[in-house]
């Protein structure tokens, strides 16, 4: 049995390469601008679907930290079948880097709590440290991997994965729980829809 959830860390970032920056703090003027879900994001979306079509049991969280608008990303996970959405905001967070976000993370994963598998992008095409995913995993004392395209032999004790490193794929297995950032090509995500949102 799976009683178990995986949480997938999404972000809203802006849908358009024309986004002003405030000189005062440096950060990015999200207001008004169009938003998506980061596309990375989506391919964990997927692996989360995926595993759940394989474990019923389980139990799918999306996961975001932003302002209220970033609602519209948790809403869309919903329509793609995801079944709880946890929004973490505070006027506090703005501007955060890396660091702090990954700690906000953590601590809003260890409240959400039954924790089998954490699911990030492998990066964000608004900032692309690719560092989020690990350091969530650094301040939750985890195991992880980066690059990983593909899934395998999930049981409540360990998973298997794939990594794809420069010169070589190399095959490893986990513990569970464990956080995993999941590369493109993983999946090809769904379209978000009617059909698919839980009751």
């Amino acid at each position: 049995m799976f009683n178990l959830k995986i949480i997938v860390c999404i972000k809203q970032v802006p849908g358009t390469t024309h986004v002003a920056i405030d000189e005062k703090t440096g950060v990015l003027k999200r207001e008004g601008v169009e938003s998506k879900i980061n596309p990375y994001d989506l391919y964990a979306l997927e692996t989360a679907l995926r595993l759940k079509e394989q474990h019923p049991d389980l139990t799918t969280v999306a996961l975001t930290m932003g302002p209220r608008q970033a609602e519209q990303s948790l809403r869309e996970a919903l329509m793609m079948g995801i079944d709880e959405a946890v929004l973490v905001s505070d006027r506090r967070f703005a501007g955060a880097d890396v660091l702090a976000t990954a700690q906000t993370l953590s601590q809003a994963i260890l409240t959400i709590g039954d924790l089998g598998l954490i699911l990030c992008g492998q990066q964000t095409t608004d900032g692309d440290t690719a560092q989020v995913g690990p350091e969530i995993a650094e301040f939750l004392d985890l195991p992880h991997a980066a690059n990983v395209t593909a899934l395998f032999d999930f049981t409540p004790q360990s998973i298997s994965a794939h990594m794809d490193l420069p010169v070589t794929v190399e095959t490893i297995r986990m513990q569970v729980p464990c956080l995993i950032s999941v590369n493109k090509g993983i999946h090809t995500p769904r379209l978000p829809s009617f059909k698919l949102k839980k009751t």
